[in-house]
């Protein structure tokens, strides 16, 4: 049956006669004539003056809702070919957040209390229509507050996505920079650094006692500034990465027990790793981030590394034996250091998970290697 116009039938004529209300434009789930008309003739009373349409079946549901805007759908509850369940959920998979009432004869208690916890806003009876206007008002605030919810989450989304996109170009752009400034250093200071060490070396031997001591004075201040040098390129871009981050990691955790005394100790599972550039950065930024912390705030004596890959994912776990990370240091003002490990993890389509208020420190990085990992992972409700 095709949708049927209330302003085309008699008995809305004959309704129109009554004191106009408040217009609503509603779409009516009936497959009866006269219900239909009753239900209007009980909105008028009520101070509504409703322009409406009344539909049988699903198809008609479909098309009266992608042909206009509608302000609330009241709905029967059985139908030859329909039902309220099918329509609440016609209209929400469209996307509609329309306020839902069911008007019904023959609901039970268990499916009117299933159909709210569905999202239908209210039921009533026919036959017992006194309180539609308010039910109806009261489902029309009910679904304005939910558009206005879900307009405030829509943006919310919007604005998280803009600030991870941003996030991710600075990662991008700091890495950049670090790289290029380590060139920079490499080939202008260090060249420096070289020429005039061949300068002090060549006064050392040539020069008399004084100036001979004054010169090794300074080569002994030159070696100190060049690996001070060495150690701010390492820090902006290590070098060891170009080895691979197997061996990148060995490194860093050679000097990280070299300057702290804190007994670390990496295990592998392969000899080699091959990951992309992003991954690898990841990987070592996490680790380096996490020593530090360590070295600075943990009072561990032994600290450790493993790493392991397996069924295409990638896992490191950083712990130690120290006092552990407070629940209230991750959620402290200044804490950019673990946030920024966070959002490593994610640029890199993974996560990172911070062991908080335990005696053991402990930080959890998985990488997915591939798509297919990646879409695992994303399928994990905890990840």
């Amino acid at each position: 049956m095709h949708p049927t116009n209330s302003a085309t039938s008699s008995a809305a004529r004959t309704a129109g006669s009554e004191t106009c209300g408040e217009p609503i434009r509603l779409l009516v789930v009936e497959d009866s004539e006269l219900d239909y008309e009753l239900l209007l003739r009980s909105l008028r009373r009520q101070q509504f003056e409703p322009d409406a349409i009344r539909v049988e079946d699903a198809g008609g549901l479909q098309a009266a809702l992608a042909d206009g805007h509608w302000d609330a759908v009241i709905s029967d509850h059985h139908l030859p070919r329909f039902s309220s369940t099918e329509a609440l959920r016609i209209i929400r998979s469209e996307g509609a957040n329309l306020p839902f009432i069911i008007v019904s004869g023959n609901i039970g208690e268990d499916a009117a209390v299933a159909a709210i916890q569905a999202g239908a806003d209210d039921y009533l009876i026919k036959g017992r229509l006194a309180r539609l206007g308010p039910a109806l008002r009261s489902a029309m605030s009910a679904g304005a507050a939910r558009r206005e919810r879900t307009a405030a989450q829509a943006a919310l989304a919007a604005s998280e996505q803009r600030l991870r996109a941003l996030t991710d170009h600075l990662h991008q752009a700091v890495e950049a920079e670090r790289a290029e400034i380590a060139r920079e250093v490499h080939d202008d200071v260090g060249g420096m650094l070289t020429a005039l060490r061949f300068d002090l070396s060549w006064i050392e031997r040539h020069g008399d006692e004084a100036i001979r001591g004054r010169a090794h004075q300074g080569l002994e201040t030159l070696n100190q500034a060049v690996e001070a040098v060495h150690r701010i390129m390492r820090n902006l871009r290590p070098p060891a990465l170009e080895a691979g981050i197997v061996a990148a990691l060995e490194f860093l955790v050679s000097q990280f027990e070299a300057r702290t005394g804190i007994n670390t100790h990496l295990d592998c599972n392969r000899e080699s790793i091959d990951v992309s550039e992003q991954v690898a950065i990841t990987v070592y930024r996490v680790a380096q981030e996490s020593l530090t912390n360590i070295g600075k705030h943990s009072q561990a004596t032994h600290a450790r590394l493993d790493l392991v890959v397996q069924d295409e994912m990638l896992s490191l776990e950083i712990s130690d034996d120290g006092v552990g990370i407070r629940t209230e240091d991750l959620d402290k003002p200044g804490s950019f250091g673990l946030r920024g490990l966070t959002e490593r993890a994610r640029q890199a389509n993974g996560w990172l998970e911070i062991a908080a208020g335990k005696r053991r420190g402990a930080i959890m990085l998985m990488i997915p290697l591939t798509p297919q990992a990646a879409a695992r992972l994303d399928a994990e409700p905890d990840a």
